[in-house]
């Protein structure tokens, strides 16, 4: 939702980093492997019980991932393995937040949840990723990205309050797996309407 309808707001920041970054001889790619790099060490940090230090290497990753598509453009570099890098990098980043909370925090009911949470976000991403492969609407990025309750910074947001409030994780786990299946559910209903017509 805030990246369907907020990026306009954060564009020119996003674009001249990519401009910064482009001088300075790097490519989209290269900036997707270390934006990569930065998410593994946030999980590295949480893990390691750094909670306000993990949360600013994420966004710092998750600001990266912005700007490489940006680079990608300008440079007229985009490509399909860079899709694939970009979109695969952004799960295991992810996946790497749930599993340093969970190495944390392995009490049962705990463990549960950030497995429910897990299954919510494939349960998402699964339908996300199709409707890009199958649509033919048209976007600004390689492939049709379907908005919806929880995008990318929703979804940083989201573990944002996980890392920093784990006296309260069941709460946030809840709501974040709330918000997965309702994204996903949104993005079904939509599929239906985008491939049957």
């Amino acid at each position: 939702m805030l990246d369907t309808h907020g990026r306009a707001a954060v564009q020119p920041i996003i674009s001249k980093t990519a401009d910064y970054l482009l001088k300075l001889g790097l490519s989209a790619n290269q900036v997707t492997y270390i934006a990569f790099f930065i998410g593994i060490i946030a999980s590295v940090l949480v893990y390691f019980g750094q909670p306000i230090a993990g949360v600013a290497v994420l966004w710092l990753s998750g600001f990266l991932d912005a700007v490489d598509g940006s680079m990608a453009r300008k440079s007229k570099s985009s490509s399909s393995w860079g899709t694939v890098l970009d979109v695969t990098f952004d799960r295991v980043v992810e996946a790497g937040i749930i599993v340093a909370l969970a190495l944390r925090h392995p009490e049962p009911k705990i463990l549960l949840l950030f497995l429910l949470l897990a299954v919510s976000i494939i349960f998402t991403m699964t339908i996300f990723l199709t409707v890009g492969a199958l649509s033919e609407k048209e976007s600004y990025k390689s492939f049709y990205y379907q908005p919806g309750l929880a995008e990318r910074t929703e979804g940083f947001i989201l573990f944002t309050l996980l890392v920093l409030f784990q006296n309260h994780l069941v709460l946030w786990t809840t709501i974040f797996i709330g918000v997965e299946i309702t994204t996903g559910i949104q993005r079904l209903l939509e599929a239906g309407r985008i491939l049957k017509s």
